[in-house]
Order: C-alpha cells, then structure tokens, then sequence
C-alpha cells in the first residue's frame, strides 16, 4: 500500500486548514486511488436509464481503474474491471453498446456479461501441440467484480463488501433530496466531458462551496439565479462527504447587497435576447429553484430551475480531471418540458452560462498554490465546524469533504 511520506503532516488546525501538498504529491494521489476508489467508498457509475435493456454495457472509470458497467441477459446490473485476465488489456473498447459476451480484441479471450472468463482461444493447442498446461488456471487473473447497487436510478460500486448502503453512506437527510430529484423515471437527453487542468479535490470542493457561486458566477448573481440573500441552506450528511445546498430564487427580487459591496459579480448592464430560457416551472413544489448535491467522492446531482443532471467526476492525474455532465429528463415529460430542459441546458457544461468558470478556477489553485506546498488554504466561513446550516455564506460542507477525506486516507 502507498505510504504518504512524513514530511507530510496535516496542519495541527484540522479541517479549516488544507495543505496544498495535498493537490500536488504523487504519493498521495497513489493512496487515494488504494483507500478510496478501490477502498471503501461508493464511486457512481452513471444512470440505470444508460442501460435499459439486457445486453447493454458501459465503460466508465472508478478512480483510474477502467470498468464495466453492463445489464446481464437477465436483467441485472454488474461491473467488472475493464482488463483482460491473459496480458491486461482493454476488454471493451466501444463506450457503449449492447452484446452477448465481450471478447479481448488481442487474443479473443471472451466473457460473460458479469465479468467471467467464458473462453480461451487454442487453449488445448492444435492438433496437439501448443496450448496451455492442463492445470492452467486462467480465471484466477480474471477481473474483479464490484458490488453494484442502485438508489433511485442511480448506479454506484465498490470493491469493498463492508461499504454501508448508499442511504446510510450519504445520510438520511442527502439520501430524501436525492429522492426529490430522482422521484421517477427519466430519461437521457444527452452528455458531455471536459478535461479540467487542476486536481480532482479542487472541483469537489468547488461544488460544495456555496460561497463562492454567487461571486465567482456573473451569470448567477446578475439575473438573480443565486444570491446570498435569498432563502436557502446547505445540509451536510454521511461523514461529511455528503451534502446538499439549495436556494429559492423568488424569495429575494430587489436586494442590493452585491451591488452596494461592488461585487465583480454584480457589474449590471447584462441583459438575455432570450429571456424565455429563464422562465421555470416549480414541479417540485417547494420553492427550490437550485439544488446542488454531491456523494463522496465524486457523485454530482444539480436542479438549476428545470435543467437536470448528474455529473461524474473522475481523476486522471495528480493535475488533471476528467468531468462528465449526463443531462436528464423524466421519461413523463411532454415535448415542452422537454424542449424546457434542452434550453436550460445552456447553463452547464463546458461552456455553460454558468459553469465554465469552474474550471478556470480550480485551475487557478492548482498553478497558484503550484510554489507554496508547505502552505495550506483558510477554511474558517462559517465557523470551524462540519453542520448543517441555514447560511450559505459558509464553508461547512466544504470541510466536511476534508473530514471524510481524512477518514479514508488516515490523515
């Protein structure tokens, strides 16, 4: 098992202080691939929706190890290492797609839908000569398995049989908002993936930072999307990886807190030629016009007014992230609803009105703290602790990440 080297220790001040090293060391993205994704953590593979029928299959990642996620020919939902048992490689190549059995394009070694070496090719040789020793053992290099389970469409696995139920690892209060968004049927209405040049913690903390949106986010604070004055509250579950925040848009119509503080974010003179795209329908019921969700270590499920998504985020470096955005609707929604979600989807993504400022920001920590390793950031808005809380000008889900984080890592 990787060891962190003992020149890193964390900051004495606990989770309000997070050392840049921990963003930037090789020997520490090594552990976190052991003691997180190939530990006890419950890493989401996508939506039940991405595979509806028998035969079907994706190919995903948890951590940097290549999976594949598959509805069997009875229906149920597996996951395997995406490697061969005979030299190690690929076994899918195609990102999706419906089959019987999956065979190695090197030496057509072939599989079942759950992952079992169901062949050989010339494993007795021709004609008697060649072939493998009659006590080979093939299977025994064969792919693991994960333990797959599902919560209201969603797909997670892990490695581990000791990983609590996806309720009880998010926390009762996490798991009903979920339940919220995911309260029937959807359906995909299309994805994309972005590469973001930073650490994959910086993005996870950037989703869980409810402080920055409304500053960082022209969009949001101009048109009235997310404001700090408006009602709201951030709920942190599980061991603290776990959080929702969520905001009521149409509680606060004509504060001028950013304007009086002369926030970047609220500069004004910005109008849409499209308004419409804002109009929204409460189909929840409650007033919640933004909810952001996250499940460590890198399950994201976002509201923004009717545009649904989930968001998958994936390590592929000590400085690299990979980002996939899966946009969704229910499988109920008429043709307006649905052209509704397209029109909103405008919001996120890489070059969404919203998020892609996101990247650049991480990328900003990660190239700013690039010289000062020994140094860590300041993690006290909102106090010093991990609770729930009805401001979200704090930073308590924030630390909560780090708490979880810890745990995981023995840190």
């Amino acid at each position: 098992m990787s060891a962190v080297p003992e020149t890193r220790v964390w900051p004495a001040e606990g989770i309000t202080r997070v050392p840049y090293w921990v963003y930037q060391d090789t020997d520490v993205y090594a552990r976190e691939q052991e003691r997180i994704y190939r530990g006890a953590a419950w890493n989401f593979l996508g939506l039940e929706a991405e595979l509806p029928n028998p035969g079907d299959f994706k190919t995903t990642f948890v951590g940097e190890m290549p999976v594949v996620a598959t509805r069997d020919l009875q229906g149920t939902l597996r996951c395997f290492e995406n490697r061969c048992a005979h030299r190690g490689a690929l076994l899918c190549l195609a990102n999706r797609g419906n089959a019987k059995e999956i065979a190695c394009v090197y030496h057509n070694w072939t599989y079942d839908l759950e992952g079992k070496l169901t062949g050989v090719a010339f494993r007795r040789g021709i004609k008697g000569q060649g072939g493998m020793p009659g006590d080979a053992r093939p299977e025994s290099e064969a792919p693991r398995k994960l333990r797959v389970s599902t919560f209201c469409g969603l797909m997670f696995a892990t490695l581990s049989d000791a990983t609590p139920s996806i309720e009880q690892y998010a926390g009762p209060a996490v798991a009903a908002k979920i339940r919220r968004v995911m309260k029937e049927p959807v359906k995909v209405l299309g994805g994309y993936s972005q590469i973001l040049p930073s650490n994959w913690k910086l993005y996870f903390e950037n989703v869980k930072d409810t402080y920055h949106a409304s500053l960082l986010h022209l969009f949001f604070s101009t048109f009235r999307l997310n404001r700090l004055e408006q009602k709201g509250g951030v709920i942190v579950g599980g061991d603290g990886g776990s959080h929702v925040s969520f905001t009521m848009m149409k509680t606060d119509s004509s504060g001028d807190e950013y304007e009086r503080a002369g926030m970047r974010s609220a500069s004004g003179g910005y109008r849409l030629e499209a308004p419409q795209m804002l109009e929204s329908v409460d189909e929840f019921g409650d007033g919640v016009t933004l909810q952001i969700l996250t499940v460590f270590p890198g399950f994201v499920l976002q509201q923004i007014m009717n545009c649904l998504a989930v968001r998958q985020v994936l390590p592929k470096g000590v400085n690299r992230t990979e980002l996939v955005w899966t946009a969704f609707g229910y499988a109920s929604d008429d043709e307006k609803m649905t052209e509704l979600r397209m029109k909103q989807a405008n919001l996120i993504g890489p070059a969404g009105y919203i998020s892609l400022e996101d990247g650049a920001a991480t990328a900003f920590v990660q190239r700013g703290a690039a010289g000062a390793s020994e140094r860590a950031s300041f993690i006290e808005m909102g106090g010093r602790g991990v609770e729930s809380n009805e401001s979200r000008v704090t930073e308590t889900s924030v630390r909560g990440l780090w708490q979880q984080y810890r745990k995981h890592m023995g840190l």
